[in-house]
């Protein structure tokens, strides 16, 4: 899987690099959903997560640990060396994008919706 173009198609996702050049950072509405780094020689990306999910995720896979750098109960970071089957990952990416525009104020929410779409916007959420 091409991670940083599933990333990039996010609905309005913006690549930054507000931390410098080793640390790419994908925002909605400037608001952060995953962050790509390199560590120990492999590709690693911290995404939003339920706090009940993140354990359950944690336990299933081992390339999935608390976020790095992050607030560990609500970030997971996952290595991205292949052991999370693509689909998985991608799931994992539209959990975290969901959850942030969630989060995001009703405004900005709703015209992001009225935009793109419900179904593009929290494709696989409950």
């Amino acid at each position: 899987m091409d991670l940083q173009r599933y990333l990039r198609s996010k609905p309005e996702a913006v690549e930054d690099y507000p931390f410098g050049p080793d640390a790419q950072v994908f925002k909605v509405q400037d608001k952060l959903f995953a962050l790509v780094f390199q560590s120990a020689g492999c590709e690693c990306i911290n995404l939003k997560c339920n706090p009940e999910q993140a354990i359950g995720l944690r336990d299933l896979f081992a390339a999935v640990s608390p976020g790095y750098h992050m607030n560990k109960r609500h970030w997971n970071t996952v290595r991205n060396d292949g052991s999370v089957p693509p689909g998985e990952l991608q799931r994992m990416i539209d959990h975290s994008y969901a959850l942030v525009v969630r989060g995001l104020p009703r405004a900005k929410r709703q015209g992001l919706e009225a935009r793109h779409g419900g179904e593009l916007i929290y494709r696989g959420q409950a």
